[in-house]
Formats: structure tokens, sequence, C-alpha cells
């Protein structure tokens, strides 16, 4: 039986080689969730810069979040992602979820960027 960690090693590798795939010129909002925290940034991999980040460790977000772990911090997060990278002249991006399963917080700052204007 395959443990947690070598299924998410073979989710994460399954993900990046679509990405790979459909990638073509677009940059990609790539997503990070610990048990505290979550973090978006989204990264132009043909130049190699970061065009845009936001995370609930931003002095901003956290005075209006009861918590940063929860459904309602990562809505904060995508909005404010989406709307940094459209200010940046971002609008299509690829959705980078590495391992973490498309559900809850991931979810939720999902669909709150494609509410900010990106689209994916």
């Amino acid at each position: 039986m395959a443990s947690n960690h070598s299924s998410s090693k073979k989710r994460a590798t399954r993900v990046r080689r679509q990405l790979r795939k459909v990638a073509g010129d677009r940059p990609r909002l790539s997503i990070h969730r610990s048990s505290k925290n979550i973090y978006a940034q989204v990264i132009d991999d043909a130049k190699g810069v970061t065009v845009a980040a936001a995370s609930t460790l931003e002095k901003d977000l956290r005075g209006g979040l009861k918590t940063g772990a929860d459904s309602a911090a990562a809505a904060a997060v995508g909005k404010l992602v989406a709307e940094r990278a459209v200010k940046a002249g971002v609008k299509e991006v690829i959705f980078d979820r590495g391992a973490f399963i498309y559900h809850g917080r991931v979810k939720a700052l999902a669909d709150a960027a494609r509410e900010g204007g990106l689209s994916f």
C-alpha cells in the first residue's frame, strides 16, 4: 500500500507533467498550503521572474482575518494575487496546485483568483 508521502510525490509529478504540456507562454499561478498559512505567486518561467505574490503573512491581510488557515483567508489571498497580476499585465495563467488536492482552501483560492480577473 502506498504511503501518503509517495502518493503526494506521484500527484505532484503528474501535475507537473500536465503543466509542461499546456504551459506555452503563459505564466503559472503556483500555490503552497501549510497548516497555518497559504501562499500564492504568479511565476513567468520563460523570464525566470515572479510577477506577483501574496500570502496570509502580509500585514494588510492579517488584520481582517481570524486565521491564515481557512477558506476565507485563501479567498483573500486569491483575490489579492489576482489584482496584483492584472496590475502587472497578466490575465491568463496556468493553475499549479502542486501536490495539493483541488478542494477546500485550494479551491477557494482558485475561485477568488478567477473572480479577481485571472483566467485559467
